[in-house]
């Protein structure tokens, strides 16, 4: 049966009521749906329209009771209200993240590739964000450091190579930086925007077309660790691309999107950390008892500076550790910027560079940045650098995370806390001081901005355009 908390205004779907799974009132608080709410519609007033064909985001109709929920939490998280026009929807999955019957969930991708494991060589790649929210399936809390029992898991699951993301964030970082510097250098107009979350892209493309020529040219991580993969690491160990499937494991539904849009190569498919979960459970693993693994040589543990890409101003900090390398030859020593750090919506930081006063400026979720475009596009501030996140923290808060009940800000604090926490206990802060980025650019790469990293790490303007 569907019930409605008068308390939290939640609905949700329960057997045996005790209490709301949300708020947690108590049974006097919770009444029965309306019949006739309780039946199938064909027609939704209320609820956000998802089309078929969105990559990211799909819904079964028998659960959603047309609340009107998800339809305010894009709303409030991305600030819009598309009604019928799909195409503007970020397939970001806010909307899965408050849905109250769990009508919505991210499109299904983990049921294909364990089919495909049965033929192919697995190679899967983990993103920082999802080792420290995978442990809350299992009553862990928020923040907590799940690496080692996450590639367990992994392995448990069939595949036979895991790597780590965070060498994508590092080359991220190699490239961006280079490309930040070039554009201090050359008085390039108007600040240049991160390009790693494919919602944001998304946003621009469709309700701010002008900012896109300013967006960086770099691939997101996983299509730099895909590519990788695919030109550099299949080569190496003489297999077939058609052999192999390749899986970035996600907090992020528009990760889908981004995979098929695009033309990202190297990766084929995306799974979430909410599909990884009931895949798991699927297969009947036992997550607490996982003995704690490494990752695979060759792409192993990135820099702290990767790590913290996850979070909300992690792009931009990271971004600045070797920017100022790039143009001092130095490490810088504020290695920290509170001002950037944390889940005040709209921040700025400056940092003096060898007398160049480089302004930063960083935006989550999505919905903030109107309330700073205009001052961007006046110039009102020389801003030399933007990152923007479409979620709420950045990828902690992703739509492929598992469900918050309770303080949303609370949780998403504290899984962003665990990745603060591993930067600062790692052995290399400095992408350019992480192995293995020294090796792929020594043995294949040559330098950050060549011309071979430019055709695989890079898109065309036009792509970025579209």
């Amino acid at each position: 049966m569907k019930y409605r908390c008068s308390v939290c205004n939640a609905i949700f779907i329960s057997k045996d009521v005790s209490s709301c799974p949300f708020c947690f009132s108590s049974k006097d608080f919770i009444y029965e749906v309306d019949k006739e709410v309780n039946e199938q519609k064909e027609v939704f007033l209320n609820a956000v329209k998802i089309s078929e064909d969105n990559y990211g985001v799909m819904r079964d109709n028998t659960k959603c009771i047309d609340c009107g929920i998800c339809r305010e939490t894009c709303n409030l998280m991305c600030g819009l209200d598309f009604k019928n026009d799909t195409s503007r929807c970020l397939a970001c999955g806010q909307c899965i993240t408050t849905c109250p019957t769990n009508a919505l969930r991210p499109k299904d991708s983990y049921l294909r590739v364990k089919e495909l494991l049965k033929n192919k060589i697995g190679i899967c790649y983990t993103s920082p964000a999802v080792r420290v929210s995978i442990g809350e399936n299992y009553g862990y809390e928020a923040g907590s450091f799940m690496q080692g029992k996450l590639v367990a898991l992994l392995k448990k699951l069939g595949f036979k190579y895991v790597f780590d993301t965070t060498f994508g964030a590092d080359l991220t970082v190699m490239e961006e930086a280079t490309e930040l510097v070039n554009h201090l250098k050359n008085g390039d107009s108007g600040p240049m925007f991160s390009s790693c979350c494919p919602a944001w892209v998304k946003y621009a493309q469709n309700e701010c077309p002008e900012l896109v020529q300013n967006i960086s040219t770099c691939k997101s991580p996983i299509a730099m660790q895909g590519a990788i993969i695919e030109k550099y690491f299949l080569p190496k160990i003489n297999v077939r691309k058609e052999d192999v499937v390749t899986v970035a494991i996600t907090p992020c539904t528009a990760k889908k999107m981004e995979i098929k849009l695009e033309g990202i190569f190297g990766t084929d498919e995306v799974v979430t950390v909410l599909e990884l979960a009931s895949w798991a459970k699927m297969d009947g693993i036992d997550f607490k008892n996982l003995a704690d693994e490494e990752y695979d040589n060759l792409f192993k543990e990135g820099s702290g500076a990767g790590v913290i890409f996850g979070m909300t101003g992690g792009v931009c900090e990271a971004t600045l550790r070797t920017t100022y390398h790039l143009m001092t030859g130095k490490d810088l020593e504020q290695l920290v910027f509170e001002d950037v750090r944390g889940l005040k919506n709209v921040k700025e930081a400056s940092i003096d560079i060898d007398g160049f006063k480089v302004n930063v400026l960083v935006v989550h979720k999505i919905k903030e940045l109107s309330k700073v475009i205009e001052k961007i596009k006046l110039r009102e501030k020389d801003y030399h650098f933007v990152e923007v996140m479409n979620c709420e923290g950045g990828c902690v808060g992703g739509g492929g995370q598992p469900k918050i009940f309770g303080d949303s800000l609370k949780v998403k604090e504290a899984r962003a806390k665990g990745l603060e926490k591993r930067d600062l206990n790692n052995k290399v802060r400095f992408s350019y001081d992480n192995p293995d980025i020294i090796r792929i650019y020594q043995e294949y790469l040559e330098y950050p901005g060549s011309n071979v990293a430019k055709e695989i790490l890079h898109k065309c303007q036009e792509s970025v355009k579209n």
